[in-house]
């Protein structure tokens, strides 16, 4: 199965996640996060019914910094932020048959990796709280 992977290319997290879809007999095809026109009603699509704050990426810059307080937006306010700055994503966004979906643990995941694979060492940057400077 054909799987859009969007991603920051160098994410340590990113790159092991789509070794394991590969694992399990996909095809990934990686895009940049970065690079990639977002517009408002595009984006959306990939977070269905996630509450808001949890579309932030954790590890970006500026959500690290305190500038950016993921729970103090609104859907409209992060789909703004978002499209302005790629790097506040959670990743990795994924489409596959028409079916979107952001971060690596919801059920697109799992289906894809058949509901019984470990993952939890593959959720969160291993970077947060430190001072590396990957986003």
């Amino acid at each position: 199965m054909l799987i859009h992977f969007y991603e920051k290319p160098g994410c340590i997290n990113n790159a092991k996640q789509q070794r394991l879809l590969e694992l399990h007999g996909h095809r990934v095809e990686a895009h940049s996060i970065l690079n990639q026109h977002w517009d408002e009603a595009t984006l959306r699509l990939f977070f269905n019914d996630m509450p808001v704050s949890e579309w932030f990426n954790r590890a970006a810059p500026r959500v690290k910094s305190g500038e950016i307080v993921p729970e103090a937006y609104d859907e409209s306010e992060a789909l703004k932020a978002m499209v302005n700055d790629p790097l506040l994503i959670r990743r990795p966004l994924i489409e596959v048959d028409g079916e979107m979906a952001c971060g690596f643990d919801n059920s697109l995941v799992k289906d894809l990796l058949g509901g019984n694979t470990y993952i939890s060492g593959l959720l969160s940057c291993p970077n947060v709280g430190t001072d590396s400077k990957c986003d």
